[in-house]
């Protein structure tokens, strides 16, 4: 009994399937290498030694190119602040000439009893400048802009002002003697009160009824250039 039992027993484990034994691949065993204990791969299993190379040097360029950009960005921010930082500490750097003639800034400044006699500024920029007793005497400015300016008491005898702007400017007490101002501009609040216009050419320049009345109370004189009346070219009765 006892043999037959030993029979059976041996039989049946010669039966029993033994587990295979599955070989690796040849190229994951040709190169498969434990990864270093640092790795954030060290626990996935046949990443061979090529792969994490390449994957290393891929690593290493996006990190040269995040810092690339960075840098980029940081000098580009460094250079509009710098801009910005001049524009706001001189706000007259913007106005720089002036105008085609101009090598000063002459614009939004305080220019009182500065002397521009005989000088040739064509089209120049005096925008709201402060030019009390300023000195234009025989001086070019056609087309300049005196808009909002204050000329109390300048002296722009003999000047060419032609097609010059004197919108809403404060022209109290300036001598005007024998200036040319034909196709100026003098709207809104523009005043010559006190000026001398003697000899002034005032033709075509569109001035409020009261600033007209007021000028031919006081008007005289021959432009010497025109050869007009300065009454005749303020339309005095």
């Amino acid at each position: 009994m006892a043999l037959l039992n030993a029979s059976l027993c041996c039989s049946s484990t010669s039966r029993i399937p033994s587990r295979p034994h599955l070989p690796l691949p040849l190229s994951v065993a040709a190169h498969s290498s434990p990864l270093p204990l640092s790795s954030p791969f060290s626990s996935i299993p046949f990443i061979s030694t090529t792969n994490m190379k390449v994957f290393n040097q891929q690593l290493e360029a996006t990190r040269h190119l995040v810092l690339s950009l960075g840098e980029s960005a940081s000098k580009a921010s460094f250079l509009a602040f710098l801009s910005a930082s001049l524009f706001l500490a001189d706000p007259a750097l913007a106005f720089k000439g002036g105008g085609p003639y101009g090598a000063g800034v002459t614009r939004g400044q305080d220019l009182s009893g500065k002397d521009f006699s005989w000088k040739t500024l064509i089209k120049q920029d005096f925008k709201t400048s402060i030019l009390r007793q300023a000195n234009f005497k025989g001086a070019k400015l056609l087309g300049a802009s005196f808009f909002d300016a204050d000329l109390t008491g300048a002296d722009l005898s003999d000047a060419d002002l032609r097609g010059a702007d004197f919108s809403l400017a404060n022209v109290t007490k300036a001598n005007l003697s024998n200036a040319n101002l034909e196709g100026a501009l003098a709207t809104g609040n523009t005043s010559f009160r006190g000026s001398t216009i003697n000899g002034a050419d005032f033709t075509d320049v569109p001035l409020r009824e009261d600033q007209r009345e007021y000028l031919c109370k006081v008007a005289d004189g021959v432009n010497p250039t025109t050869g007009n009346a300065t009454r005749e070219t303020l339309l005095c009765d």
